[in-house]
């Protein structure tokens, strides 16, 4: 094939690319836990570690723990490989590839407890208590730096699958729309096949090279190594299947999009019965076990945020005490669970008269367009609103003015993670699809704080909102709250 994709030292495939960024998760995998094992294997017997052995308990079949430590590793290195853990298809999903690397640690541990159960092996407790939390902390930053590095390749548009869209101008379009907003996954759009005769908008940037029956050839004039095929209905099954034998094994590549909205992956599960991809889709169920783990959770860690984060809230509140008139804490009625109002509880960040000076700014523009929210039509913020004080968007600037509804959490009001609280005059413009954000509390922060924040447009707020609804999972939430440390330093979209 003569398509080629930018790469570190010079021109690759994207096969190519793919092959040399695995052989490199391998190298580092492997020096990861050997620094681990070893370090841990040193730490535990110190200068003894040639002469101590593992062996049962009658004193038989004695093992050097160096042998023991080198089987670990070989054992780790080999339950990374049948996890799939270094796959192209899950190098692009940060989570997938974690929870992998996760699941591989936590069954090779049950595997060690149960072989040194049956051959009753004296193993030191602190040897594979430390080392396997160890190691899987480590590998998890390894693998999290690694991605880092090609995440920024791929937003220079390097290291990148080229994608060809197959389906309707409709389908095509939407497809096009979401990989672009994420630029991190690594799938560029440089080509279309669409029914004979339609044609892609101007402005869409992505040229049609073929129709629906011109496929495999529209794939070759182009150098694409993806073909994505944005809902099959526009190609019949015949097409499909033909398409599937004519891409070249371990170098071209078939997705389909099942033109599922706001579908996790979580929840999908395929079965094949009868020669049949059948994908069953998991209904959201909002109660069990896992809603009151989350509660659980919120109360601890809510708990644990207050008694760390005191002394800071201490200081500010002295600060707005002593800054002038008005209260320490802004409280306003906010819609909850279930549709049911509520008090949020966030120190003040304006003058004490903010709510009566909105409708002037509202209506009568007291802020210039430019100044607002761009593209929100339901939620009103301005970039430069002079309500606020210069404490206040100081406050604003690193959302520590939203520590109080720590308080909301262990009230049961909120919970850590959850769609953002609206005021009751937004729910009065929602349509009726919005309103399922009421099935969870909402959150302190959520995918709409780390994902933009006042930048993003209403439409993103709710999709993002709906998302979290429709896929929420405990991993989730620990995945966004990591991503908010980064989002409260950067403090993008907050004013």
């Amino acid at each position: 094939m003569s398509k080629t994709i930018a790469g570190g030292t010079g021109q690759r495939t994207a096969a190519e690319w793919h092959g040399a960024y695995a052989a490199r998760l391998v190298v580092s995998d492997l020096l990861v836990l050997c620094i681990v094992v070893f370090g841990v294997q040193f730490a535990r017997f110190g200068s003894r570690s040639l002469d101590e052995i593992v062996s049962d308990t009658r004193g038989q079949n004695p093992l050097s723990y160096w042998l023991v430590s080198i089987i670990l590793i070989a054992a780790w290195m080999l339950m990374l490989k049948l996890f799939d853990t270094r796959s192209f298809t899950d190098l692009s999903s940060g989570s997938i590839e974690y929870r992998l690397i996760a699941d591989g640690a936590v069954r090779l541990f049950g595997i060690v407890a149960i072989v040194a159960f049956v051959f009753t092996l004296d193993i030191a407790r602190s040897y594979i208590l430390v080392a396997f939390p160890l190691g899987l902390t480590a590998l998890l930053l390894s693998r999290f730096y690694a991605r880092r590095w090609l995440v920024s390749q791929n937003r220079k548009g390097r290291f990148a699958w080229r994608v060809l869209l197959v389906g309707s101008v409709e389908s095509v379009l939407f497809i096009a729309n979401e990989l672009s907003r994420q630029a991190r996954s690594g799938y560029v759009v440089v080509g279309a096949c669409v029914p004979g005769g339609s044609v892609l908008p101007a402005d869409s940037g992505i040229p049609v090279v073929g129709t629906l029956d011109e496929v495999r050839e529209a794939l070759v004039s182009i150098s694409a190594d993806t073909v994505v095929v944005a809902g099959n209905g526009d190609l019949s099954q015949e097409g499909l299947r033909e398409l599937t034998w004519s891409l070249e094994p371990g170098r071209q590549h078939l997705i389909v999009s099942p033109g599922l909205v706001n579908v996790g992956g979580l929840r999908i599960r395929t079965r094949p019965v009868a020669g049949l991809p059948l994908m069953h889709i998991q209904i959201p169920r909002y109660s069990g076990w896992e809603h009151y783990a989350k509660r659980v959770f919120d109360l601890i860690v809510a708990s644990l945020l207050i008694v760390v984060l005191s002394p800071l809230m201490i200081a500010i509140a002295l600060v707005l005490r002593l800054s002038g008139s008005g209260p320490v804490l802004f409280r306003q009625q906010r819609v909850g669970m279930n549709g049911m109002p509520f008090q949020m509880l966030k120190f003040r960040s304006m003058v004490p008269d903010a709510e009566a000076r909105l409708a002037s700014l509202g209506a009568s523009g007291g802020g210039r367009p430019a100044e607002r929210d761009a593209g929100n039509a339901v939620l009103f913020k301005m970039k430069n609103d002079p309500r606020v004080t210069p404490f206040g968007a100081w406050l604003r600037r690193f959302s520590f003015d939203e520590l109080p509804q720590f308080f909301n959490v262990l009230r049961g009001n909120m919970s850590l993670v959850g769609p953002r609280p609206p005021l009751r005059i937004e729910v009065d413009s929602y349509e009726n699809h919005v309103h399922r954000r009421f099935l969870v509390k909402p959150g302190v922060t959520g995918l709409w704080q780390v994902s933009g924040r006042s930048n993003l447009s209403w439409e993103d707020s709710v999709r993002l909102d709906l998302y979290y609804v429709e896929n929420w999972s405990v991993m989730g939430d620990l995945v966004i709250l990591a991503r908010t440390a980064k989002a409260v330093i950067t403090g993008v979209g907050a004013y």
